[in-house]
């Protein structure tokens, strides 16, 4: 089963130490090559801060667009990995060795597998289906 781990963490206020941000970075690059290695990396991006985010809603057909997250939060969204998990105790194992775990919290959620009836039949260039 796929599973994704949002990683949420305070939003820093201030540009960390150099050595400080290449120690962070050593050990998500270590999370990545040992989740790959073991076969249940599907996948995963870092976020970019909530300060450049675009909430989007549509409400009686207007597109209404808002500067910034959708929900003001101590922790913020700060990226995801998609894993391929037996079950949610395997998952579970597999978020508390993300870096951000000490620091933050890792939510851990199923991803909903869409009937094949479901899938996309013609996906935008780039997309993937399965």
């Amino acid at each position: 089963m796929r599973y994704a781990l949002l990683i949420y963490t305070a939003e820093p206020t201030e540009a960390p130490p150099e050595e400080a941000m290449k120690e962070e970075m050593d050990a998500y690059n270590a999370f990545t090559r040992e989740v790959t290695e073991r076969g249940a990396y599907k996948g995963g991006e870092a976020l970019q801060g909530t300060e450049t985010a675009t909430t989007v809603q549509v409400r009686d057909g207007r597109t209404i667009t808002t500067d910034g997250p959708f929900a003001e939060t101590k922790e913020s969204l700060g990226g995801f990995y998609l894993v391929e998990a037996k079950d949610l105790d395997e998952a579970i194992k597999i978020a508390a060795m993300i870096p951000g775990a000490k620091r933050g919290s890792i939510e851990v959620r199923p991803i909903w597998e869409l009937p094949a009836g479901y899938e996309m039949t013609n996906p935008p260039v780039g997309a993937t289906t399965r």
